[in-house]
């Protein structure tokens, strides 16, 4: 029996002709759009994720206070809560870092008449602080530190790159959804033309007793089967498009986002689209079975 299903369903292939062949190809480009989008949408992620981890405060102080009282003040900074870590840096520590900063240039310093350069307390907040709403409210507090001349930082520019991350989901989502149908109608389409093509035979085989489930058996294989390879076409075409386009990506990602280079996608990932393709597929053939009733 399982010959004659898997022999019926390969000739279904077959009879589906150029609606079977366009019905792979949209299941194909549906499952791409999905999964370039999740490719851009995986890499901002990671972007966001490592920058949250990256976030820094710095309470620049109104003047630099004698070395004997820093651990008071350090101590005080901790006191306010959500900081994971302090460190101060004094005028001279500003000063050398901007030196290092500027290399070759750095000549240009020694010319200044003092150092302009503030003392400073760089802040590491705590994870549960590293959202925008807890962020400005240790601004706040920092900024209620009489020492306190100025405080800046926060996580606006990367809740703005998280913003453009859930949009990128969500017309990934949108477009691969409107594919998506678009494929599963042409299964639909592909099954249907076969039902028709081999009404007699289904006719004889429910006179001679044959179960409904052994009829259309082979008709949603054929869908699921359809599926399968346009998935396995999408696969490659994101591989291909992948290897083609990361090497002109990775300096916009490097010098924008911090990402060394265009991440694919995961095992995981690569997995359930690949697991979509015969679903996809099942339906549309369950839908034209439907069809032809």
């Amino acid at each position: 029996m399982l010959t004659f299903v898997l022999s019926e369903t390969f000739r279904d292939v077959r009879r589906a002709g150029r609606v079977g062949v366009s019905a792979v190809v949209m299941i194909g480009f549906s499952l791409v759009a999905l999964g370039g989008f999740w490719v851009l949408s995986s890499n901002l992620g990671r972007a966001v994720e490592e920058w949250r981890d990256r976030v820094r405060i710095v309470v620049y102080l109104k003047r630099e206070p004698a070395q004997a009282d820093v651990p008071a003040l350090m101590e005080r900074v901790l006191e306010v809560g959500g900081i994971a870590s302090a460190v101060y840096v004094g005028k001279a520590d500003a000063l050398k870092s901007l030196a290092g900063a500027l290399g070759k240039d750095a000549a240009v310093l020694e010319h200044l008449p003092s150092n302009p350069l503030p003392a400073s307390i760089t802040v590491t907040p705590t994870a549960e602080a590293a959202t925008p709403d807890a962020t400005r409210a240790l601004l706040a507090r920092l900024g209620t530190l009489p020492e306190a001349e100025e405080v800046v930082g926060g996580l606006e520019w990367v809740e703005r790159l998280a913003h453009w991350r859930r949009l990128l989901q969500f017309i990934g989502l949108g477009v691969g959804a409107l594919l998506g149908v678009a494929a599963i109608l042409s299964v639909t389409t592909a099954t249907t033309l076969v039902l028709h093509a081999r009404r007699q035979e289904t006719e004889i085989m429910r006179l001679c007793g044959a179960a409904e489930a052994l009829i259309r058996l082979p008709l949603l294989l054929q869908g699921m089967f359809q599926g399968l390879v346009g998935a396995l076409l999408a696969l490659a075409l994101l591989a291909v498009a992948h290897r083609l386009v990361a090497p002109h990506l990775d300096p916009v990602l490097s010098l924008t986002v911090g990402l060394p280079h265009l991440y694919f996608l995961p095992v995981s990932s690569l997995g359930l689209l690949l697991v979509a393709g015969p679903l996809l597929g099942g339906l549309g053939g369950y839908l034209g079975r439907g069809a032809a009733r």
